[in-house]
């Protein structure tokens, strides 16, 4: 797995495979590239820099995320 991060663009990309993506599904910022096999291959996430901080919130226990 390897990931970049374009800080101009705000835009991280997460590589899952070498495999070549036959299509892609947006869901809000995040939009996951497929095979025709429906196996993931690369994840985008846009506006990184807010994106990513709301999901590690979603995760944290919620007294964690308060503080």
């Amino acid at each position: 797995m390897k990931y970049k991060y374009d800080k101009q663009t705000d835009i991280m990309i997460i590589e899952l495979s070498t495999e070549k993506p036959d299509f892609a599904e947006q869901e809000g910022d995040i939009i996951t590239h497929y095979t025709k096999e429906n196996k993931p291959v690369e994840i985008e996430i846009l506006n990184a820099s807010k994106t990513t901080i709301d999901m590690l919130k979603a995760m944290l226990p919620r007294q964690a995320a308060i503080a």
